[in-house]
């Protein structure tokens, strides 16, 4: 009876093995318990297929381009920012002082070449080298005083055209660093050009050492990248900023028109065309359909990253991303989940990209 009850135990297992083969799991779930009946006039639908709402740039994931200490963060949630506002400052006391040298440095060099006699030649290229230097100083100094009337316009201190000038005038002292740059650089090309005597070379040493401290300033700014909307901050004075995306400091993103990037399975990948009608459903927004059209098309099939739970087994679905564009994405929020329903008229003029 014993060899009996082991052999029926055995069996099962057996059983239970074959039929977890038989029966996969599945690469894709949907919260609506049933596939919605097709648009009118529509035949069926294609596919139908997970998704998730994004900016039209994407998340864009801010992190600190050095490990230091965070002093003060400038801008909150839902902020509007632009390209360049400063975002957060980390601490810039050593890079002050670095700079701060470095500007005496400068100082010291530009009077011992001032008492030497000016040698044969040199006038032009003396002349560029100055108006170059002057001309990133006006720069770095507009830059400053942008992050300064940013900083009034948000305390309610300022207005926008306060800060719309600062704006102008940064771009025209860029513009004018970069025009200084190029002339200098065309100057020094030239085979008739005189080279520096040796203290004109310790003038151009130290100026150069003034711009590697400046750039290890500016390595403490931290600043959008494009105009965009701040969707999540998730730093605060006195942490530790570290160099990585994850956990990023903030999180950015062009909401001015909203997407959804939506993994479809690779079976259904002939039935997929740019331009094609699709309806974009929300669990939150239960009976109401967003219009979409389908924007682009992945060239590769991968893994799902919506469904993504710990690591990849042999029975997960590989899927194909298609964007989606919503003309009217209304109430959805970037990061909402939805369902894709891929109708099956498509346009006349679609081609997979």
């Amino acid at each position: 009876m014993q060899f009996t009850r082991r052999k029926k135990i055995s069996l099962a297992f057996v059983a239970a093995a074959a039929a977890a083969v038989m029966v996969p799991e599945f690469g894709q779930e949907f919260r609506a318990e049933e596939m919605p009946p097709a648009a009118a006039g529509a035949a069926a639908w294609d596919a139908v297929a997970l998704g998730r709402v994004e900016p039209r740039s994407r998340e864009i994931r801010i992190a600190a381009p050095t490990p230091a200490r965070i002093v003060d963060v400038t801008v909150k949630a839902n902020d509007q920012v632009f390209a360049g506002e400063l975002l957060l400052r980390l601490d810039d006391a050593e890079a002050q002082a670095r700079l701060a040298a470095a500007e005496a440095r400068v100082a010291l060099a530009t009077r011992a070449r001032n008492d030497q006699a000016m040698p044969a030649g040199s006038a032009q290229r003396r002349k560029a080298e100055d108006a170059a230097y002057e001309a990133e100083r006006a720069a770095a100094d507009a830059h400053a005083a942008l992050d300064r009337a940013a900083a009034d316009r948000r305390a309610g201190n300022g207005s926008q055209a306060d800060l719309d000038a600062a704006r102008a005038t940064l771009a025209r002292a860029q513009d004018r660093a970069r025009e200084q740059r190029d002339a200098l650089a065309k100057l020094r090309a030239a085979t008739d050009t005189a080279l520096p005597s040796r203290l004109e070379g310790e003038l151009n040493v130290a100026r150069a050492e003034w711009t590697l401290a400046l750039a290890a300033l500016e390595k403490t700014r931290v600043r959008a990248p494009v105009d965009a909307a701040v969707l999540q901050v998730d730093a605060r004075p006195g942490e530790l900023a570290v160099p990585a995306v994850e956990p990023a400091l903030m999180v950015l993103g062009d909401t001015t028109s909203l997407r959804v990037r939506a993994e479809v399975d690779e079976q259904y990948l002939g039935r997929m065309r740019v331009g094609q009608r699709v309806i974009v459903r929300a669990a939150a927004f239960h009976g109401r359909d967003f219009d979409g059209k389908v924007a682009s098309i992945a060239r590769i099939v991968g893994p799902s990253r919506i469904n993504a739970r710990g690591p990849r087994k042999f029975s997960d679905v590989d899927v194909l991303e298609v964007v989606v564009d919503l003309p009217d994405a209304g109430p959805l929020v970037v990061g909402e989940q939805v369902d894709v329903y891929f109708t099956s008229q498509h346009a006349d003029a679609a081609e997979t990209q």
